[in-house]
């Protein structure tokens, strides 16, 4: 049985957040062989998804803060690769849930992963796995059948201690394995002063 291994990648926040991709992402997706890479949005520009068109194919859906001129993208997708369903969204849902989770994340912190995996999990019912963002938190977890992966945030993490890091998603014989690729802070990194309230 052929193997497909995809790119997973969400939140880069370039360049509201960071000025460019971080230089080692594309070529650790190159060496992996990735067949598409899929964005889980808050992508910031389309410069990006460009850069990352240069790897492989990208499947990206709309975050918060997509709103550049050119972003047509849609809030989910459904996929299927080498006969695994795949559901990608960012996991802010819509603007209402969005500023109600800003208000809650202002008053009391940071929601459980288990109110983000109930909301996700209705979003895609039927998927084998979802991939999703939002949250820059990276985590791979199995709920039920279903296989839960966020990628992290590719620039920027809200919580001290979790590097940049993205995913790779291992396919096989129907099949689902996801590996997360976590990378070291560098001393030069370029990342613009945050306003942590704002994800």
């Amino acid at each position: 049985m052929t193997k497909i291994t995809l790119g997973l990648i969400a939140d880069t926040h370039v360049p509201d957040r960071k000025r460019g991709l971080d230089a080692r992402i594309l070529p650790a997706l190159r060496q992996a062989g990735v067949s598409a890479i899929l964005h889980a949005g808050d992508i910031s520009t389309a410069r990006l998804l460009a850069q990352l068109g240069e790897v492989a194919p990208v499947l990206a859906v709309r975050g918060n803060t997509d709103w550049f001129p050119s972003a047509d993208l849609p809030n989910q997708r459904h996929l299927q690769y080498g006969g695994v369903r795949i559901g990608l969204a960012h996991g802010h849902i819509n603007w209402r849930s969005y500023l109600r989770d800003k208000l809650h994340y202002l008053l009391h912190g940071p929601r459980s992963f288990d109110y983000f995996a109930e909301r996700i999990l209705r979003q895609f019912p039927q998927e084998d796995v979802i991939v999703f963002g939002h949250t820059h938190e990276p985590l791979i977890r199995r709920v039920g059948r279903q296989l839960l992966v966020n990628p992290g945030s590719a620039c920027y993490q809200v919580l001290p201690g979790n590097p940049p890091s993205f995913a790779l998603l291992h396919l096989q014989a129907g099949q689902a394995e996801a590996e997360l690729i976590e990378l070291p802070p560098q001393p030069d990194e370029d990342n613009l002063k945050m306003d942590t309230t704002r994800r």
